[in-house]
């Protein structure tokens, strides 16, 4: 069942509170840390399996092919904000593999980040398919597709070899059988997967050692964890969690969100992968709730609490910008 882990503070009272499912694994499978029931609870995973879907990439040579770069391989593993960095990445990948921004299926809106999106309606324009946070990894798909010689047209279709491919490489990650794990559809328009929490950190612990999985996926998962910790504004971007905590964490750690109530991290070095679902959904409890865990862990040290403050207790403004009250994670890490 799941726990509370948040409570928001307004005043002296508690206003509202978030309960959700927590796991901390290793690599072989071992259940270190968890709060609530990880095993039990099965939720869609949504975009924190970027990280594992761009795995394919790698493995079937498209990013040799292509010459991808670390920036390149981070945006497929971005929900990005739509900065102007994140739009040129997308760009220069489409570009390197033959296509225009018209075969992304993932749909469009403004860009995440404010300044961005309001310097688009300032000159009366569009966003396009690679305004969409999603865009990185839809283009990822499309080089896959296209090294491999598949149809681009219906890339995004669940018994499209690309999303087959996708699909298993959760699988293998996760540590489950492919058919195993529930299907859905994302916001973005592909199949997202639905597994246990407890499997989500597992497929976490294995991108940061996946040397159980066979030398190439290895390889793979080594350079996609490099270039997220070498390009962390290509994750996310301007003031979002993904990107701070891979920053002042300086190569410690890869992270990455989902929609939802969903986070993930890795531990590089040390082949452990943390998960965590916000029962509603609410995101605003995923900083407090996975920064709370990695201090537990006695994995921060003093000056990264202070840099992450913000994320690990955030403050709550009212219109006025009068500070009334602030976000706190209460729960304590059950070992096992």
């Amino acid at each position: 069942m799941s726990e509370k882990l948040v409570e928001i503070i307004r005043g002296n009272m508690i206003e509202s509170f978030h309960r959700g499912d927590l796991a901390v694994v290793d690599s072989d499978g071992n259940l270190l840390y968890s709060v609530g029931s990880p095993r039990e609870k099965v939720a869609f995973i949504r975009s924190s399996s970027k990280p594992i879907q761009a795995i394919p990439v790698i493995t079937s040579g498209a990013a040799d092919r292509y010459q991808f770069t670390d920036a390149e391989l981070a945006v497929f593993c971005a929900s990005h904000s739509g900065e102007p960095v994140h739009i040129e990445t997308v760009q220069s990948i489409l570009s390197k593999i033959g296509l225009t921004d018209s075969a992304l299926q993932c749909g469009r809106h403004l860009p995440f980040n404010k300044q961005a999106a309001n310097a688009m309606i300032q000159n009366q324009q569009e966003p396009t398919e690679v305004h969409c946070n999603c865009s990185g990894k839809h283009s990822g798909m499309l080089a896959l597709a296209q090294h491999m010689g598949w149809d681009v047209s219906n890339y995004i279709n669940i018994d499209h070899p690309v999303q087959q491919a996708m699909r298993q490489s959760m699988a293998d990650f996760a540590g489950m059988a492919a058919e195993d794990i529930a299907i859905g559809t994302d916001g973005c328009g592909v199949p997202v997967f639905g597994l246990p929490v407890y499997n989500m950190a597992l497929a976490w612990a294995r991108l940061t050692k996946a040397d159980s999985l066979g030398e190439d996926k290895a390889v793979a998962a080594r350079r996609i964890t490099q270039a997220m910790t070498n390009c962390p504004q290509l994750v996310a971007g301007t003031g979002r969690l993904c990107t701070a905590l891979m920053t002042h964490l300086n190569g410690r750690v890869v992270a990455k969100s989902g929609a939802e109530g969903v986070y993930c991290v890795g531990i590089l070095n040390q082949g452990i992968g943390i998960a965590v679902k916000i029962e509603d959904g609410n995101g605003r409890a995923t900083g407090p709730a996975i920064i709370e865990t990695l201090r537990q862990m006695n994995l921060l040290t003093e000056e990264d609490l202070t840099n992450l403050q913000s994320f690990h207790q955030p403050t709550v403004y009212n219109h006025r910008r009068d500070v009334v009250g602030r976000s706190r994670a209460v729960f304590t890490l059950q070992k096992h």
